[in-house]
């Protein structure tokens, strides 16, 4: 338990340092900002403590805040995400998986995987940017921002995703 634990720090640690230090300051085409940290919550297993899992994805996501000036809007969109993991991996996942099933390539698949992780990516750039525009006044500048960087992010959490089943 305490073993899990302090891995589940490290990762924090190491993902909030990659966004903070690297991904914030990349601007691909002045639109497109990767935002990896997302990536966080795959390594959490299908039968994690809802409480816990919250917990951790809501620190993650203050962590990142306060390193970048996002004032609760990595926060916000880390918990929703947090919230809503657990569901939507139960609906993804195949229907003969362990309660323990932590999404990878392997577990569920490369097609669900993929599908999985889009889902969580899309949704947590959604309220990022809805919170950060906080209004409509430029819809296609908040759209393009949000279509570029869910894709930017998705190509980078998915190579993340294989280099991590590869070491293990």
């Amino acid at each position: 338990m305490l073993v899990t634990q302090i891995i589940r720090l490290f990762w924090m640690l190491l993902l909030a340092a990659l966004q903070v230090l690297m991904c914030n300051h990349v601007h691909l085409f002045g639109y497109a900002t990767p935002m990896v940290y997302v990536a966080f919550l795959l390594i959490f297993p299908l039968n994690a403590s809802r409480i816990g899992l919250l917990l951790w994805a809501f620190v993650m996501g203050l962590a990142v805040d306060v390193g970048s000036g996002t004032p609760g809007m990595g926060t916000a969109a880390m918990t929703l995400v947090g919230m809503l993991y657990q569901p939507l991996l139960r609906v993804m996942s195949p229907r003969d998986s362990a309660d323990d099933l932590v999404p990878t390539y392997s577990s569920m698949g490369v097609a669900a995987h993929i599908r999985f992780v889009i889902l969580l990516v899309t949704i947590h750039h959604a309220v990022f940017y809805l919170l950060e525009a906080f209004t409509f006044h430029h819809p296609v500048r908040l759209l393009i921002s949000f279509l570029t960087s869910t894709a930017f992010s998705l190509v980078l959490i998915l190579i993340l995703g294989t280099l991590r089943r590869k070491k293990a």
